[in-house]
């Protein structure tokens, strides 16, 4: 999947079934969580942002990587 040098917005990311499939693996409590609507005009850069001091880079590397292969 192109990921527009993680510009690409977390809705789009979301509207694509595959894509989804590999957050609601990876980020199963984020995925329920009652702002992820709020979430959707973020950027993928933006989000990971916010979930660097939370989550592995590590973590991030390897779903960017999955992301890419969808």
């Amino acid at each position: 999947m192109n990921l527009k040098n993680n510009k690409i917005t977390v809705g789009e990311l979301l509207d694509y079934a595959p894509a989804k499939a590999v957050f609601q693996k990876r980020f199963p409590m984020v995925m329920r969580h009652p702002m992820m609507g709020a979430a959707r005009t973020m950027t993928l850069e933006q989000v990971m942002a916010v979930a660097q001091p939370y989550i592995p880079k590590k973590t991030i590397e390897e779903t960017l990587s999955e992301l890419r292969k969808v």
